[in-house]
């Protein structure tokens, strides 16, 4: 067999291009949604259904061929948040900061702020909002469009303030609004002791990539949930460090954001180039020659097989590009049906049915046609044929 990597063409590097983007898109998306485990687990029947169609296991292949026919509605249901999430990054994506242009001195006013917060044991929740859409899951609030400012912080979370039990949404160095109102986390393994607060904070977490500040009015301390978790911060001054460690790890020009970027692109292309080759050269039908020894089968129970002129033959067989490479690996059988040998024939004809090969794989001539068998007479202490 020849010309099993042919040179793609111009057309075939754009749809290997475009199908890598996609893989790519997909990979970044994954590793941030819970439904990995999930979607790995399907990834791995797929594997068993391909392996049971190339083998034949025919009861296997049908069982999971009538559970991939409605896995599709599955996938919709069961992941409509995850699928909803994906479809909303990709609309609002863009190469940068995970925060757009969040500066460092806003930051430590930030945590400078918290401080105090905690310190007078004054509640407080604040959301620095990542790159999926929050607007879905926020209710109310009064815009404010403001520049960050410690007196308005402190002002807007003082326990006579409207917005005192409400969130405020922090966007770069402005304060976008304030007294909002959060979805809440059943998640209470994770909550433990924390609020309505906490709740909230955990409740947002869950549905985006944002990330929720919290201050408890109760404990005095200071906790940050994100990406679908909530912890507690040793000591509040503690935060100013965590956020900068966020931004730095979140962003797409960290050394370690960059490294899991070539690593993904790596892992798209050669998934894409292996699509190619199943797809495109693999779905070409092709025939090639394969060598295979004949087996004898029936021989009568007083003779013994000998020899075989020729030991072996040459099958030329037509299929897919992608079956033969298979055939190769698993190799066919010829086997010939020695009952005749009894009255004396030793010169047997073989056909297509005495050929057995991998579903999808068609015999197209047989090199000799004909095979000479000899016997000898079995010995006393041979153990006879089976039957």
């Amino acid at each position: 067999m020849t010309d099993w990597i042919p040179v793609p063409h111009l057309l075939d590097l754009v749809d290997m291009l475009l199908v890598a983007g996609f893989t790519w898109l997909a990979i970044r998306y994954s590793r941030r949604t819970r439904a990995l485990t999930a979607l790995s687990g399907l990834a791995l029947l797929a594997g068993v259904y391909a392996v049971a169609r190339s083998l034949e296991l025919r009861v296997t292949a049908a069982l999971l061929q009538g559970f991939f026919a409605v896995v599709v509605i599955v996938l919709v249901v069961v992941f409509q948040e995850d699928l909803r999430r994906v479809f909303e990054g990709l609309g609002s994506w863009r190469p940068g900061k995970r925060r757009a242009d969040e500066p460092m001195d806003s930051l430590d006013l930030l945590a400078r702020v918290l401080s105090r917060l905690a310190a007078s044991r004054t509640g407080a929740l604040i959301v620095l909002p990542g790159r999926e859409p929050i607007g879905r899951h926020v209710e109310g609030g009064v815009a404010l469009s403001g520049r960050i400012s410690e007196p308005i912080l402190l002002s807007i979370f003082d326990a006579s303030s409207p917005g005192h039990d409400g969130a405020c949404i922090l966007r770069g160095d402005r304060i976008e609004r304030f007294a909002v109102h959060l979805p809440l986390s059943s998640n209470h393994a994770l909550l433990g002791a924390g609020g309505t607060r906490h709740a909230a904070a955990l409740g947002l977490a869950e549905r985006c990539d944002a990330t929720v500040l919290v201050v408890s009015e109760e404990r005095g301390t200071v906790s940050i949930a994100r990406n679908g978790t909530i912890r507690t911060l040793p000591r509040p001054e503690d935060l100013a460090g965590e956020l900068r460690i966020s931004v730095e790890e979140e962003s797409d020009t960290s050394p370690e954001k960059r490294r899991d970027g070539w690593r993904d692109a790596a892992m798209a292309a050669g998934a894409a180039l292996l699509l190619w080759m199943v797809f495109v050269p693999g779905s070409a039908v092709t025939d090639t020659t394969l060598t295979v020894r004949p087996a004898v089968t029936n021989l009568p129970p007083d003779l013994e097989l000998e020899a075989i002129e020729p030991d072996e033959v040459e099958i030329v067989v037509r299929g897919l590009r992608r079956d033969l490479l298979l055939a190769q690996r698993i190799g066919p059988s010829v086997t010939i049906d020695a009952y005749l040998a009894r009255f004396g024939r030793r010169t047997f004809s073989l056909a297509e049915d005495d050929v057995r090969t991998s579903s999808g794989v068609s015999v197209i001539a047989i090199e000799p046609e004909k095979v000479k068998i000899s016997l000898r007479p079995r010995s006393v202490d041979a153990a006879p044929p089976p039957p």
